[in-house]
Formats: C-alpha cells, structure tokens, sequence
C-alpha cells in the first residue's frame, strides 16, 4: 500500500480543476483475473487481454468527459492570442534590447497538441530567436539533454549583451532575466476587455525556462488561466549528435516522415539541470527541444495518412494520452510532495514508444480504447519498475535516472500505480449523477413492488442545487399557511350569503 494520503479518503476537493471523483468505501476491482502482470503475458498482439465492463464504462465515460468544451475554449484562445499578438508587437517595436526584435512565434504545448483535459487553462507560447552560427557542447553527465551553447566567432551583432565573460558562450541566465523584465514592462500597457480579468507575472523559478503570466479574476483573484512564454534559440544547423538519427518512427510514420523531422531546426531553452550543487558551467546551460516535432507526431498520428480525417477513419490514440494524463493529475493532486518530479513529459514519452510498438491504425479503433488505454498503462508502469525511459529524441539519456528522477519518488509513484490497478482504478471513475428527487429506498424495490408507502421522502437531506435550499422551502410553507386559511375564509363567507 502506498504510503501517505491513502486513497479511500479522497474526496472532490477540488473538483472544478481535476474532477476527481468520490471513491466509494467497497470498491470491487474493476480488473478481472484474465488481466496480466507485468511479469505475465500481455497477450495476443501486445493488447491486455480482457477488462471487466465496469472498467469498460468508467474509461468511456471519463474519456467523453475530458474533451474541451468549444464553450470554454473560444473565451481562452481569445485571451490567449491577444496578448501574444500584442506581445509580439512590443518586443519588435521595443528600443531596449533590439536582439528580441527578431522573435517569431511557435505555438507548443497540449492545447495544440489537441491533447488538453478538463478545461483550456494552460498555453505554452515559444518564442524563436535567431542565432549566428553556433557550436554545441554537450554536459557528460546527461547524455545529451543538456548543452552549453557557443558562437563560432566574437560577435558584431546585439548578441553581445547576452555572452559570458569569454565573449563566445551564450548565457541562459541572461536570456532569462531580460525576458522577464520586457514581459514585466509589456505586461503593464496590454489591455484586457473589461470584466475578462487581469494579467500578473509570477516569480521567477530557478530550473524553469518559462516566464510565467496568470490571469486572476477580478472579483475574487482566483486563477482563471495561465500562459508560458518560453525563449527558444533556434538551431539550423543540424541536430546535434545525441539525437542526429532521428525519432525512431521507421515503422509507425515511415522513413520519409523520420527524414523530413532531421530536415527541420532544433531548438534550445534556458533550462537548467535540477540536480543540487551545479557548477557554473551547468548553471548557464541549455536543454534541447522537439516540442514542435512532438506537436505534429501527435496531430498526424496515423500510419495511414487518412487516419481521423473522418469520422469513420477516427482512432483513440490521443484519448488515451488523455486518460493517462488525467490519472497523472489526480495522483500528483493526491500525493504533490511525493510525487513532484512526475510530469506529463513522462506520459508523452510513454505514448510515444507505445505508437511505435503498436504502429497499425487498426489497433487503435475507439471500441478498442479500454484495451489500448491499459496497454499504455502497463508500459508506462514497467518502465518505473525498470527505472527505464529513455527521452525518445535522446535514447541515451534515461528520464527515469536518479539525476532526474530520484528513487525513492520513483518507488512510490510505481506503488500508487499498482494500487490505481488493485483498487480499480478510482482516478477514472466518474461520479454518478445526483438525482433530482432524494429519498430513502427501502432499499431498491422493483416498480411493480413501490406502493405510496414505501417511499419516505428525505427533503431535508437533498442537495440544495437539486432540491431546492431550506429557506425557500420553509418560507413557502409559511405563506401557503396563511393563504389556505384566506381561501377558507373566503368560502365559508361565500357560502353563508347563499
């Protein structure tokens, strides 16, 4: 059992961000015996064997319920392209630090990933910034995630004021707190439309290449959404050598498609290691991104190329990631001490490996997706039993490596797992529905059985939203009162004339 909060006493505290549901007290497993271990056979064609109908409905559901409502969606994307559209414009018209003049937008992240649940909350917005000819380097100890990035030759341009002492080496920290202070100072001129809200900047965290900016409703200043706004160094040149074979997708996307990602750019965020006592070196360093070639991996996913052009042609590859990232919320909801070093990145990685394994689009037909859902599961939780996830551009460099991941994280995250397994999977059910008209069973009768009297009316105990509120109802009670004896009176009156 894993340790902590355990996971019967969980309740729908914060249900209107992850929609956790209420685990009732008996939970029968939702996992027949016909369901593999890790260590057993996983079945013909890699697929789990069977799942139990009642695991059946609840993935269903959940998965019906984790796609973006357009209601929600239209408000935040408008928000959203505001303020990068107007950001855009200042940082090309600003006279401070001209080297920001040439930034180009990349849109990245879940949102358009199309892979976003729940609600529209969170935007990455990278901003591209172009270099001279560069050379990497890569840092030893971590296997070509992360690099110190230099020019060929001293500069003539406004890269200067961004280089280490050497005049060569391109300082991430730098980069950092110059975009801070121009997001700061543009954040203080945009407008948003009245009643939307308003714009704040957060606090600079160490090991994060984003800067941070909320949008806090006016009336309470809760948290409304946010958007990361990353710079990126765009690298033509080629990919440095850890990653230069390209994703190895030979068999899912085709040759073609793995030469065509080597054709595109790669790119470099100021990112840091979150190992302690880093060296000077390490501090100034840059990790490598693919987070456009995973956006496109993602949105064209089919081997076939007519793949969810069509309703007929639709697949559950992306609800699937969906799934798994709602299991990943509401375990990090439930453990966040514990279980802060598990992101989504380790969800997307296992996905990805997973495509590749089982590339054929008929694998992954929507009346498949209970089975495809926890074929993912069991590849990811082998993974944290091995301690093995290799980063899918940079197979040398593990994700699951105590530097990246420490140990002990590790061997509760695969404990919450299997009892997630053991129990159920409780994370994924959905709530049942409140009924409109509260009463007392005695218990469940048949409906030929229910006679006037078997039914006692519990008005007292409904919820006030399905209900209506104890006020309401005590105070018509007291004006019916009234208004009966008039009614009366009125009669009797009446009829005493005739």
């Amino acid at each position: 059992m894993v340790g902590g909060k355990p996971l019967k006493n969980i309740r729908n505290d914060n249900k209107e961000i992850l929609d956790l549901p209420v685990i009732p007290e008996n939970i029968n497993h939702a996992i027949q015996k016909k369901l593999p271990n890790p260590k057993g056979d996983p079945g013909v064609n890699g697929n789990v064997k069977e799942v139990s109908n009642e695991l059946d409905r609840w993935i269903r559901q959940r998965g019906r319920d984790l796609r973006l409502r357009q209601a929600d969606r239209q408000p935040a994307v408008k928000l959203v392209n505001n303020l990068r559209k107007d950001l855009v414009k200042f940082l090309k018209d600003n006279d401070e630090q001209p080297f920001f003049r040439t930034v180009s937008v990349l849109n990245s992240g879940s949102y358009y990933e199309f892979v976003k649940i729940i609600k529209p909350n969170e935007f990455d917005i990278m901003l591209k910034l172009t270099t001279p000819r560069i050379v990497l380097k890569s840092l030893e100890k971590y296997n070509g995630l992360f690099y110190t990035i230099s020019l060929c030759r001293p500069p003539r341009g406004e890269i200067r004021a961004f280089l280490l002492e050497d005049g060569l080496t391109i300082s991430a920290s730098k980069i950092m707190n110059e975009m801070h202070y121009l997001v700061n100072k543009f954040i203080r001129t945009h407008t948003v439309p009245p009643g939307e809200g308003r714009w704040e900047v957060c606090r600079k965290k160490v090991s994060s290449p984003a800067v941070t900016l909320v949008l806090l409703n006016e009336t309470d200043g809760a948290e409304v959404l946010s958007v990361d706004i990353v710079p990126a160094l765009e690298v033509p040149q080629g990919w440095p050598q850890a990653a230069r074979a390209g994703p190895d997708v030979d068999k899912w996307l085709g040759k073609n498609t793995r030469l065509k990602f080597r054709g595109k750019p790669v790119y470099f965020v100021p990112k840091r290691p979150k190992t302690r006592n880093l060296t000077d070196v390490e501090k100034e360093s840059w990790r490598i991104s693919f987070s456009h070639i995973e956006k496109e991996m993602i949105r064209f996913h089919g081997n076939k190329k007519t793949c969810c052009e069509s309703k007929k042609n639709e697949c559950c590859r992306k609800l699937c990631l969906r799934l798994l990232k709602c299991l990943f919320e509401g375990l990090k909801y439930t453990y966040p001490k514990e279980l802060d070093p598990l992101c989504s990145y380790h969800g997307k990685t296992a996905f990805f490996f997973n495509l590749c394994e089982r590339s054929e689009d008929t694998l992954w037909t929507p009346g498949q997706l209970s089975v495809c859902f926890m074929k993912l599961f069991w590849d990811f939780e082998n993974a944290v039993k091995n301690a093995s996830l290799p980063h899918f551009f940079v197979p040398e460099h593990n994700l699951f490596s105590p530097s990246s991941f420490p140990k002990r994280s590790l061997q509760f995250l695969g404990n919450a797992l299997q009892e997630q397994m053991e129990l159920g999977f409780p994370l994924l059910q959905v709530p049942d529905p409140v009924p409109a008209l509260c009463y007392s069973p005695a218990i469940q009768m048949e409906s030929e059985q229910i006679s006037p009297e078997s039914i006692t009316f519990t008005l007292e105990k409904c919820d006030t939203v399905a209900c209506g509120s104890d006020s309401f109802r005590h105070k018509s009670i007291k004006l019916m009162v009234p208004c009966a004896f008039i009614f009366f009176a009125i009669v009797c009156a009446l009829y005493v004339k005739t």
